[in-house]
């Protein structure tokens, strides 16, 4: 699956660091979808099911840890990577972001010669995550089965 087939939901209250994300990663083919807040994004993600979730931690009302955990109470989710991408850079906030169902962290401010190797490195390891699944699968219903 090439970029141009990636679709990245970013889950993110301010406007001008959506701008920023969004410019970065469309100029390496990706799609980018936005959310500017958490049901919002629930939602989003549960028509779209994007390839990877972009989270902001610090948003009004429902914050990004909540948003990670209810994402990833939703059977349809759970397999995809959410990456906390957020100005939590205190001792513990990494801790904190992946108890909540986070699966990576990237902290603000952004390195943007950077950000497009960080997430393609985030996908790729989902590509290798979801072959393997596909095989513990495939292997599960071959048990007991007879070959010749």
């Amino acid at each position: 699956m090439s970029d141009n087939d990636r679709r990245i939901l970013y889950i993110e209250d301010d406007p001008y660091s959506r701008v920023l994300v969004h410019r970065v990663l469309t100029a390496r083919g990706y799609t980018v979808l936005e959310a500017e807040d958490g049901t919002t994004g629930i939602t989003i993600a549960q028509e779209v099911v994007p390839d990877l979730i972009l989270m902001d931690l610090s948003m009004p009302g429902m914050d990004g840890y909540e948003v990670s955990r209810r994402i990833k109470s939703i059977p349809q989710l759970q397999h995809i990577p959410i990456v906390a991408l957020t100005a939590h850079a205190m001792r513990g906030d990494r801790e904190k972001a992946l108890a909540a169902g986070c699966n990576g962290y990237i902290p603000k401010p952004i390195d943007i010669k950077s950000l497009p190797e960080q997430i393609a490195r985030f996908l790729e390891a989902r590509g290798k995550g979801q072959e393997a699944r596909s095989k513990r699968q495939r292997d599960k219903q071959d048990k007991g089965k007879v070959f010749l």
